[in-house]
C-alpha cells in the first residue's frame, strides 16, 4: 500500500471519529434561541434581557420592578393572581375564610411543600416570616409598612396577631378591617422564606435567597445576569417546563433589541414603542403587550424649596408639555396621565381636569410664589427603562427643554438605579423621574402606598403629607363596601390634583418582544412575571 493512500486512509477514519464525537457533544449550547432546541436533548435555558439589576433577592427589602422580576420566580406566596389581572387564587394557602366583621382571617395551608434549602413548609414557617417582617422598620421592609401600615406593636400597624393553630392552619387576626388584605398578600413583597435560610444568612439573605418557589437561586454576577434553576420538587405538578432561567442586563434599549434580533436572548422587556414595528415585522419574534396597570410621574419633593409651595408644584404642571412627551417617546401605546393611578384601578376620578399646557399660566404661578425670574433646579433621570418610561434620559430632555421656556433651569443628573431609588426615597433630589406598576389593582396601592403620609421615607418619595387626606385614605381601607371606598377614593384625588406633588406624565402599555420559540409566556399587569408554564420548543 502506497503512502498516499495510507494517509488517505487515516484522515478519512479520523474524520469520522470527529463527526461521531461532535454528534455526541451536541445539543448542550446554553445561548438564548438555541439553548431551548428540546430535540436536541439538551437543557431549555431561556435567557431573560431586562433593563438593569436587581436590587436584591430577598423581596421583602426592595420595592423595584427589576427584583421582583426575578424573586417572582423565586418565592411563591400565599395567595396568588391571576394569569394575566389581579383576581384572587389559591398559592401556598389552599383556601382560607374571613370572618364576618372582616377581622379574623383563617388559612389552611398548602400539604407536601419543601422550600429549596430542604425545610418544610407548615404554619410555623408562615409565622416566623410575619414575624420576621413585624420586626423590621421602614428602611429594611418598605413595602410591609406601605401595606400594613407600620410595624410591631405601632398603633398604625394593622396586624395584631399571626398564630399557627395546626400544623397547616394559620389564624391572621387584624386591629381594623382592611378590604385589600387579601390582595396584599399576593404581592411579590411577601414571597414567603425559609426561616432556617433567612435566620442563618440575616442581611445577607438577599445574596442568596430561598423559597418555594418553581426555581431556586443558583448564581448572581451583578450588573449582568441572575441565574436559576428548576426545583425538582416544585409543588405544583407538571412545573416548571424550562430548566433554567438567566436574567441578563442590558440597559442599552438598542443594544437588548439588538441582542433578541441575534439570537442572544429569548425574551426583551422595555422594547420601546418606536422598535415595535421591527418586531412585528420579523417572523422569528413576537410582541407582548402588558396590560397597562401603571403610572409614569415627576415627583416633586415638597420638603424642599421652592417645591414646598404648592403653586410652584402647579406650575410645573402647566409647565410640561404631557401630550407632546406621549406622542413622541410612547408611539401612541400610552395616554395622557391626570391622576396617580391609570383608569382600569376603580375607584379612579375621571371628572378631574387635567392641568393644560399652559407657559403662560406657569409663569403667572411662578411670578405669584415670588420666582418671576425663575430658579434653578435639580431635574434626575432614571438610568434604565421601565415599563411606564420607555426612557428616562429623552423623557427628562423633553421636560428641560419645556421648563427652560418658563425660566426654570433644569440639570439633568442620575445615578446607577439601586442608588437612584435609595438617594430619592431619602428626599435628595428636587424632581424626580419614577413611575409606578400597580402590585394588586386596588387603588390603596396607588394613592395610600405613593402618596400618604404613612409611607415617607418608604415609597412617598415626595414628602408630601395632607392630613384629610390621610384620614380620607385609612377610611377607604377600612370601608367594605366597594362604592363607598370608590367615593373616597374620587375625592383623594381631589386633593392630590390640587396639592400637586407630581407631575403625572402617562400610563403606558409595556411592550416585550420574545423569539417565536417561546411558549406560553403571559405578561402579567404587575409586572412580575412568573415563569413557571413558559416552554421552549
Amino acid at each position: 500500500m502506497g503512502k498516499k493512500k495510507i494517509v488517505s486512509i487515516a484522515f478519512l477514519m479520523l474524520l469520522l471519529l470527529s463527526t461521531a464525537l461532535y454528534g455526541c457533544s451536541g445539543g448542550d449550547s446554553e445561548s438564548g434561541g438555541e439553548g431551548g432546541d428540546s430535540e436536541s436533548g439538551g437543557e431549555k435555558v431561556l435567557i431573560f434581557g431586562r433593563g438593569g439589576d436587581s436590587v436584591s433577592l430577598d423581596p421583602i427589602t426592595v420595592t423595584d420592578g427589576e427584583s421582583f422580576k426575578v424573586t417572582k420566580n423565586i418565592f411563591d406566596t400565599l395567595i396568588n393572581f391571576g394569569e394575566q389581572d389581579t383576581e384572587i387564587e389559591a398559592g401556598l394557602a389552599s383556601d382560607w375564610q374571613a370572618s364576618e366583621d372582616g377581622l379574623t382571617y383563617t388559612f389552611q395551608l398548602q400539604e407536601g411543600v419543601t422550600f429549596h434549602d430542604g425545610t418544610d413548609f407548615n404554619a410555623e414557617a408562615v409565622v416566623a416570616n410575619f414575624e420576621r417582617w413585624a420586626a423590621g422598620d421602614a428602611d429594611q421592609f418598605p413595602y410591609y409598612k406601605s401595606m400594613f401600615g407600620g410595624f410591631g406593636d405601632e398603633e398604625e400597624h394593622v396586624i395584631e396577631s399571626v398564630e399557627a393553630t395546626g400544623d397547616y392552619e394559620v389564624v391572621i387576626k387584624l386591629k381594623r378591617p382592611q378590604a385589600p388584605f387579601l390582595k396584599n398578600l399576593a404581592m411579590s413583597p411577601f414571597g414567603i422564606a425559609s426561616p432556617t435560610a433567612f435566620e442563618e444568612a440575616g442581611e445577607s439573605f438577599g445574596d442568596n435567597p430561598v423559597g418555594t418557589g418553581p426555581f431556586k437561586f443558583v448564581e448572581w454576577q451583578r450588573n449582568d445576569t441572575v441565574t436559576i434553576e428548576k426545583f425538582d420538587d416544585y409543588w405544583v405538578d407538571g412545573e416548571p417546563k424550562l430548566d433554567q432561567v438567566v436574567f441578563r442586563a442590558i440597559p442599552d434599549n438598542s443594544a437588548r433589541l439588538n441582542a433578541l434580533l441575534s439570537g442572544e436572548i429569548d425574551l426583551a422587556d422595555g422594547i420601546t414603542p418606536s422598535d415595535s414595528e421591527t418586531i412585528e415585522n420579523d417572523e422569528n419574534l413576537q410582541l407582548f403587550e402588558r396590560p397597562s396597570m401603571n403610572v409614569g410621574y415627576l415627583g416633586l419633593t415638597t420638603t424642599r424649596e421652592p417645591f414646598d409651595d404648592p403653586k410652584v408644584r402647579q406650575a410645573m404642571n402647566h409647565a410640561i408639555d404631557r401630550q407632546a412627551i406621549v406622542d413622541s417617546f410612547f408611539e401612541g401605546r400610552a395616554e395622557v396621565a391626570k391622576n396617580p393611578m391609570p383608569p382600569v384601578i376603580s375607584g379612579y376620578n375621571d371628572s378631574i381636569e387635567g392641568y393644560e399646557y399652559d407657559p403662560e399660566k406657569a409663569k403667572e404661578l411662578l411670578a405669584e410664589a415670588g420666582l418671576e425670574d425663575g430658579f434653578t433646579m435639580e431635574l434626575w433621570a432614571m438610568p434604565v427603562p421601565r415599563p411606564y418610561m420607555p426612557d428616562g434620559q429623552k423623557v427628562a430632555e423633553a421636560i428641560q427643554s419645556d421648563l427652560s421656556e418658563v425660566g426654570i433651569t433644569a440639570e439633568i443628573v442620575s445615578y446607577e438605579w439601586a442608588t437612584y431609588l435609595e438617594k430619592a426615597a431619602a428626599g435628595e433630589a428636587d424632581a424626580f423621574l419614577l413611575g409606578w406598576t400597580g402590585d394588586n389593582g386596588d387603588a390603596d396601592n396607588f394613592l395610600y402606598v405613593l402618596l400618604d403620609q404613612d409611607n415617607i421615607g418608604s415609597n412617598n418619595y415626595t414628602y408630601y403629607e395632607n392630613q384629610e387626606l390621610h384620614d380620607l385614605l385609612i377610611e377607604a381601607q377600612t370601608e367594605v363596601d366597594e362604592d363607598a371606598r370608590n367615593e373616597l377614593y374620587m375625592q383623594a384625588q381631589e386633593i392630590i390634583h390640587e396639592d400637586a406633588p407630581w407631575v403625572p406624565l402617562a400610563h403606558s402599555t409595556p411592550l416585550l418582544a420574545g423569539g417565536t420559540n417561546v411558549i406560553d409566556f403571559k405578561a402579567h399587569p404587575t409586572g412580575s412575571d412568573k415563569l413557571s408554564s413558559v416552554d421552549l420548543e
